[in-house]
């Protein structure tokens, strides 16, 4: 009985063996198509190039010093405005409460000055006839002086509620178009919170970055060209400002250039390549590699990493952590941790980790 038990046992223990290893053969996962992006963009101009956005030249997000509900916003997205225009009105009933307080003070105070104005005049003559004593005629001024010295304040006070009320009307500080609005009718307006932003639509400029290698032949005035992708178009501009401190611009450095002529299919926000007329071989002499832009949907965020997949031996995904820079438009700029002559997956018809088997397609 008892070898019956033990051949039964071993029997199923091979059995559950066999089938345990062709279980783990079938499950084996299957390489995931990936398609990969062997060749950069990297800058073969033999001149100065860098990316930039289309700016408006004037531009202002729009907010106010007083505390109160929306009760009108008079404008729309998109909208054209005039200088001095009404764009949003927020409650101003206490402030129409402060001024009716004003204006009685006022009224008040005007009142005690005509009375104290007159007996000074009074006291004046009276003592040119020596009908008056000095210190009577001391007491006299004392009053004069502070009943003027009174309506004084009152005044000033009504020029301080009369200057609230500006805050209470936004107007628009120059002739553009209304942009964005950040808060609807019935919200809370707080002094400091953008309420509305407004654009200057007369001129555009671009806002662009230099790196430390090329800042120093950038010049104030130099004729550049510019050419916007979006609509494959190029038109001429002039440097007109040059920040010489890259300290708040991740190590670049920001150069402003205002369009020559203005455009009307060129629309503020657009992405634009700047092209200084400077030969790179005049002026590059230990670059070991030209700046290297992946596109945003390849990476990988995790927390506050960002990484990449290559390719590694044996046709594996590689998660490759990255230090990123700049944004443009759907590019970033990879700052270390990948050479211009890397390969990387751009997309994968399937989800990747460090260690999936890939097929190149």
């Amino acid at each position: 009985m008892k070898n019956i038990v033990a051949t039964l046992v071993l029997s199923t223990a091979i059995l559950t063996s066999c089938g345990g290893d062709k279980k783990e053969k079938g499950t084996e996962l299957a390489a995931i198509p990936v398609k990969i992006n062997g060749k950069l963009d990297t800058n073969n101009s033999p001149f100065i190039n860098a990316s930039g956005k289309i700016e408006a030249e004037n531009s202002a997000n729009l907010s106010t010093r007083m505390m109160g509900y929306i009760t009108k916003i008079h404008v729309k997205v998109g909208q054209n405005v005039g200088a001095g225009q009404l764009l949003v009105s927020v409650n101003s009933t206490d402030l129409q409460a402060k001024k009716a307080q004003v204006d009685a003070s006022i009224i008040q105070a005007q009142a005690a000055y005509n009375n104290a104005k007159k007996d000074y005049d009074r006291f004046v003559n009276l003592f040119a006839q020596q009908s008056a004593s000095q210190k009577e005629l001391d007491d006299m001024t004392a009053r004069y002086e502070m009943a003027k010295a009174g309506l004084e304040a009152a005044k000033q006070m009504l020029n301080e509620v009369q200057a609230q009320f500006s805050y209470s009307n936004i107007t628009a500080p120059f002739s553009g178009v209304v942009t964005n609005t950040f808060v609807k009718e019935g919200d809370m307006a707080n002094p400091g919170m953008p309420l509305v932003s407004v654009e200057g639509a007369s001129r555009l400029q671009v806002t662009a970055m230099v790196s430390e290698s090329d800042i120093a032949n950038v010049k104030q005035g130099m004729s550049v060209k510019i050419n916007i992708k979006s609509l494959n178009k190029e038109v001429s501009g002039r440097v007109t400002e040059l920040s010489l401190s890259a300290k708040n611009t991740g190590g670049q450095y920001l150069v402003k250039i205002n369009l020559d002529k203005m455009d009307k299919s060129i629309l503020s926000g657009m992405f634009a390549n700047v092209q200084f007329p400077v030969e790179k071989s005049k002026v590059v002499t230990n670059h070991t590699s030209d700046r290297v832009l992946i596109p945003t949907t390849a990476l990988i965020k995790q927390g506050q990493l960002s990484g990449i997949y290559t390719i590694g031996s044996g046709n594996v995904a590689i998660l490759r952590w990255l230090r990123i820079g700049k944004t443009f438009g759907n590019q970033v700029e990879v700052l270390s941790g990948l050479t211009s002559d890397e390969a990387y997956i751009i997309s994968a018809e399937g989800k990747l980790f460090n260690g999936a088997k890939v097929s190149v397609q």
